[in-house]
């Protein structure tokens, strides 16, 4: 049984056996409807043990419960109540304890009434709606502002998270681009050297030396391993890389949250190697994430031209940048993506009003 069970199970018996105690001290003449006051205090405290789990109808049956016991005689506040009111509200529904309040406030002087209580005065009745709507807004203000804690508490982590994910993968695409610059020219040298050597040779007549064919094997094997590291490096997926194809979906989801989102395809598409098709992916969903958080855009749209030899990805918004816009971590990442792989990344406000992103990526095998 986890903490929480143990910890609603404690406290709804403990407001069962307050309101029942309170039930008992209480003066008030006997009457038939005593054992179902007991029984309805009893309920309305033990109702509390499923308030995580069913907020609103702990709401209903701590409202009900309350209203039988003022009913049958018993002037003992809803205490249950307000425990679940608080519990609506932390849970978010705010409007349900709103409207369920408003008919309590208004159902109670109904419930003593028809109880045969008669109150001392009218300054005693003020004070009782006075004392009832104050705790009533004390419960509702206390489960909101829990509620805003751990939202911001989660979105604290997330960010925690995000953060620590980027830097992850700015470091990889940086040793990416470091064995890119360093390693991959000398090693191309080095093969290109060794086939130039064996072909002159062989086309001379002369033997080749076992010693320069073991070094053009190895400089072929050498790239293609490199090539395998390098696309390591930067592929921050477990799962089946996404490309292309997966862009439609960026784009539906991102329709979801208002955002006028719109596609648009252009040129022959041709084979895209599978790294060029997951940055390509990335700077999408990047670009879609910022316009969301930042952009307070209306519309975006992203459109992906198949040039000869470049695959261009360019995504514009309608949001409020400015000239003095500066580039964040996502663009940062981006540019490091586009860098490894040879091709430019431009990003900066537009001219029209909005921001573009516009992408150039090579995807010529050679």
């Amino acid at each position: 049984m986890s903490r929480a069970l143990v910890v609603d199970g404690v406290i709804a018996a403990g407001v069962a056996a307050a309101l029942l105690v309170a039930g008992l001290s209480g003066m008030h003449a006997p009457t038939d409807l005593d054992v179902l006051g007991y029984a309805a205090l009893v309920a309305g405290g033990l109702a509390l043990a499923a308030r995580r789990r069913a907020p609103i109808a702990v709401l209903a049956a701590t409202a009900v419960c309350g209203l039988a016991y003022q009913a049958a005689g018993f002037e003992v506040p809803v205490v249950a109540y307000l425990f679940a009111v608080y519990a609506a509200v932390r849970a978010g529904h705010r409007a349900a304890a709103v409207v369920a309040s408003v008919l309590m406030l208004v159902a109670i002087p109904l419930a003593l009434l028809a109880s045969g209580v008669h109150d001392t005065g009218a300054a005693f009745t003020q004070t009782r709606d006075v004392l009832q709507l104050a705790w009533l807004i004390a419960a509702g203000a206390a489960g909101e502002a829990l509620r805003q804690a751990e939202r911001r508490a989660d979105e604290a982590e997330r960010t925690r998270e995000e953060t620590a994910r980027r830097r992850a993968d700015e470091e990889r695409l940086h040793i990416a681009r470091e064995l890119h610059d360093s390693l991959t020219h000398q090693i191309s040298v080095i093969k290109v050297q060794a086939e130039v050597a064996v072909h002159l040779a062989r086309k001379r007549g002369e033997d080749v030396p076992d010693a320069l064919l073991a070094i053009r094997d190895a400089g072929r094997e050498a790239t293609r391993e490199l090539r395998a590291t390098l696309e390591a490096l930067r592929d921050d997926d477990k799962d089946p890389p996404r490309g292309l194809d997966d862009v439609p979906d960026l784009v539906r989801q991102a329709r979801t949250t208002g955002l006028d989102a719109q596609l648009t395809v252009e040129g022959r598409r041709d084979a895209v190697p599978v790294a060029v098709g997951r940055t390509a992916y990335r700077i999408v969903q990047e670009s879609l994430t910022n316009i969301a958080r930042h952009a307070a855009a209306a519309t975006a749209s992203v459109r992906i031209d198949h040039r000869p030899g470049t695959l261009v990805i360019r995504v514009d918004d309608d949001g409020p940048a400015t000239v003095d816009s500066v580039p964040g971590v996502g663009l940062t990442g981006m540019r490091e993506r586009v860098t490894a792989l040879g091709g430019r990344l431009e990003a900066g406000p537009r001219r029209e009003g909005g921001f573009s992103v516009q992408a150039e990526l090579p995807v010529d095998p050679a």
